[in-house]
């Protein structure tokens, strides 16, 4: 009997995919529990409920995240400086 090249399993490609749906159903999960939390907040209108629900992924920093290196670049230029 010969064997054809569907026989052969190819792992790294079933990990990569296992890897992606298990990322989905993650999102899916945040998406889901980001609309639940926005209709018991009661928003105010389909644009505060969409902006909850596309900014479930991002988390608080936390106190070790603060940067506070000097910026190279100012958020304003024209604004004057606090030094």
């Amino acid at each position: 009997m010969a064997r054809s090249e569907y026989d052969v399993i190819n792992f790294s490609m079933l990990e990569r995919e296992l890897k992606g749906s298990i990322e989905s159903e993650r999102q899916h999960h945040r998406e889901n529990d980001a609309k639940l939390r926005a209709v018991n907040q009661g928003v105010s209108s389909y644009c505060q409920f969409r902006d909850l629900v596309l900014s479930c992924h991002l988390k608080p920093l936390e106190k070790k995240d603060e940067d506070r290196a000097p910026r190279k670049q100012p958020w304003n230029p024209v604004a004057p400086t606090n030094e």
